[in-house]
Order: structure tokens, then sequence, then C-alpha cells
């Protein structure tokens, strides 16, 4: 089955991948968008955890102060080139993740970070672990995970904080 253009163009605008990538895919996929999307996550996924254990000395300072100047939050969110840093999807992130942490008031990046005798769930109070506010259907980690397939670079939360007047 031939595939045209316009099924390639509208994989890449909802996945990010390549041309060629884009085209195998819904060969693969006999021309479903919706399988050839799958396999590309699941590919770019599997190639994201590859590159975990890169260095991320790059990235950006998202700060949100929300709406009455009584809620903000700073988050550093690192990756490996200055290139990425400036990427639309990078800063969308930054910005979402700044949002999660004025609303969730999480105390902990990761669940790797809590003390052993913190009794709480790791969803309540580690970030990666909680339902992402504008979509309950992922988590935060999730989130991470989907742009650094897409930017294919290790991207990464380095710290947080959030201030609450009065507190």
């Amino acid at each position: 089955m031939p595939i045209d253009t316009e099924s390639i163009r509208a994989l890449r605008d909802r996945t990010g991948a390549g041309i060629m990538d884009a085209k195998r895919a819904l060969e693969a996929a006999d021309g479903d968008i919706t399988k050839a999307e799958s396999a590309l996550r699941i590919k770019g996924i599997d190639k994201a955890a590859t590159k975990a254990d890169r260095a991320t000395a790059e990235g950006s300072i998202e700060a949100y102060i929300h709406a009455g100047n009584r809620i903000g939050a700073l988050v550093e969110l690192n990756c490996e080139t200055d290139f990425v840093a400036r990427t639309q999807e990078f800063k969308d992130l930054a910005h979402n993740l700044a949002m999660q942490v004025a609303a969730m008031g999480p105390e902990y990046i990761d669940s790797s970070d809590m003390p052993a005798d913190d009794a709480r769930r790791a969803e309540e109070v580690c970030l990666l672990q909680q339902a992402f506010i504008k979509d309950p259907s992922q988590t935060i980690g999730d989130l991470v995970l989907n742009v650094r397939a897409r930017v294919g670079e290790n991207v990464r939360v380095r710290r947080i904080s959030r201030f609450n007047l009065g507190e």
C-alpha cells in the first residue's frame, strides 16, 4: 500500500519523528496512523531509555506564579545541549512542570529521593509519580519521557521549589 505525503506529515506533526521513520512506521502499520504513532512512541521511549545516563549540563529554570501572587514555583529542567533547551517543546515542558509543582506541592522529584521512614504514597509527594494536572491519564514521568524521546536527548528534572505566602 503506497503511503501518501499527507499521512507522513500528519504522523510527523503528532510524533516529531523524522520523515523516513514516519514512512517506515506507516508502511509497517498498513497506513494506520494510530498504530504507526504507537510504534514510533515505543521506539522513541526505548531509544530515550538508552540516553538516561548521559550528562545534562544545559537547560533552563522556569518560574510560575499563580494568579493572585500567593503561590509560586521554580523548576530546574536539564538537557544535554542548549539547542534543545531553546526549543518550544522543552520550554513548554518546563512551564508545565512549574505549574504542576505550584498546584500539587510535591516534596521530592522521584521516589528514590524519599527517606525510608516516610510512609506517604509516592504519588502524593513525588513529582515524577504524580498524575499530570492537565491530563491525569499520564504521569509527569511519562511526560518527561515523551519529551526525551521526541528531542532525542536526556531530559531530567534537577530541582524543584514551591513557595506559598505565609509558609
